[in-house]
C-alpha cells in the first residue's frame, strides 16, 4: 500500500479548532513534526483540510 508523508510547516495558532483538531489526528503537533500516512480517501481528505498548513511528500 502507498504512503505519504506529512510535514507540519506552518504554525497551528490562530487556526480553527477543527484544523487544529484534524493535524493532531495525522500525529502533528508542532512545526517540524512528520508523521507516514497510509495514501487513502480518510487520508486526503485530513490533508485537503489543512493544506495550507502542510507540506506532503509520497514516501
Amino acid at each position: 500500500m502507498a504512503q505519504i508523508k506529512v510535514k507540519l510547516v506552518r504554525s497551528l495558532i490562530g487556526s480553527k479548532k477543527d484544523q487544529i483538531a484534524t493535524a493532531q489526528a495525522l500525529g502533528l503537533r508542532k512545526i517540524g513534526d512528520e508523521s507516514v500516512q497510509p495514501d487513502n480517501d480518510q487520508t486526503k481528505g485530513k490533508v485537503a483540510k489543512i493544506v495550507h498548513l502542510v507540506e506532503v511528500v509520497e514516501a
